[in-house]
């Protein structure tokens, strides 16, 4: 017994650091734009980075990865290896109305990535050229019944946000108006500048100038409250549709097998660069409304998110470009 005693106490030193865990994070941290540099998502990240950076002590790497309207970025995290070093901030598009789609995505943004917090909220008020008579949402939508078909929206693209946007808008309104495809926001801004189509939807950072230069009307947003940029611009609820809530958005997720205290460090350190007074000032300029909510709040949203376009996309009959 004695002799046993002595080889395992000759053994312990050699096998406890073996199971020594190494302190996390141990080496730079990565967090993947699905979208190429100086996008509303990039400058987002690049603003919260330093920060990142002095919470979690380890450098915070932006890797831009574009492609297939934000999936390609989001597929490269939802893969990434659960070690806690790569993250993601995806949007509206590559988390919640990419999936549901008729081409799906590679990965299932509810089973394969685990929700951290909203990046950011941005508006996508409702517009009309200032060249048409609409000033209300009820004149614009009286007009559309007397004429059915024949008011055309403009969208970013087959199942974008301003397009499901724009169906959601139709569908809580009962009008037949007729979808022109644009390939992204500005040609979008642009069609509406010129009077090609006679409403539509878009990010507010987009359509502030125009709407501020009297060139853009804009008759409601999608928010449950009026926005401090267009103070005097109703809610849609306001006007009798509360169900038209249409906004677009980005938000932090990971890799779905990431352990949880790490899962929760990240919540910390994103949470608490969002909700710093200078980085939310920052994003206001922006035209962003600064997230930083819990991870639970921001998995239901996810969820409610996906089963709200999915509904849109397969009762209007979305399809993907």
């Amino acid at each position: 017994m004695h002799r046993r005693a002595l080889l395992a106490a000759a053994v312990l030193p050699i096998a406890a650091p073996a199971l020594a865990q190494p302190a996390w994070p141990d080496r730079p941290l990565r967090v993947i734009v699905p979208f190429a540099a100086g996008g509303p998502s990039d400058i987002v990240v690049r603003l919260i980075a330093p920060k990142l950076t002095a919470t979690l002590g380890q450098p915070v790497v932006v890797e831009n990865r574009a492609g297939a309207g934000g999936v390609t970025g989001v597929d490269v995290a939802a893969k990434a290896a659960p070690d806690g070093n790569t993250i993601a901030l995806g949007s509206a598009g590559g988390l919640a109305i990419s999936p549901r789609l008729d081409r799906g995505t590679p990965y299932d943004p509810l089973r394969d990535l685990a929700p951290l917090t909203l990046g950011v909220l941005v508006p996508e008020p409702l517009v009309v050229p200032a060249a048409t008579p609409f000033r209300t949402v009820a004149e614009l939508v009286a007009a559309a019944k007397a004429q059915p078909g024949r008011l055309n929206y403009g969208s970013a693209g087959s199942g974008s946000m301003p397009h499901l946007a724009g169906e959601l808008f139709r569908a809580a309104a009962g009008i037949e108006i007729t979808h022109v495809s644009y390939r992204g926001g500005a040609p979008l801004a642009t069609a509406l500048l010129q009077n090609e189509v006679q409403l539509g939807f878009a990010d507010l950072p987009i359509l502030l100038p125009h709407i501020r230069s009297g060139a853009l009307r804009a008759l409601a947003v999608g928010t449950e409250q009026r926005l401090p940029w267009i103070p005097d611009v109703p809610t849609m609820a306001e006007v009798g549709l509360p169900g038209v809530d249409a906004n677009n958005w980005h938000g932090f997720v990971a890799p779905a097998r990431v352990p949880e205290p790490m899962l929760e460090r990240w919540h910390a350190a994103l949470a608490g660069a969002l909700n710093d007074p200078e980085i939310r000032r920052a994003l206001h300029e922006q035209g962003a409304i600064p997230g930083g909510d819990s991870r639970a709040s921001f998995g239901a949203f996810l969820q409610r998110e996906n089963e709200k376009w999915g509904e849109v996309i397969r009762r209007a009959g979305v399809r993907a470009d």
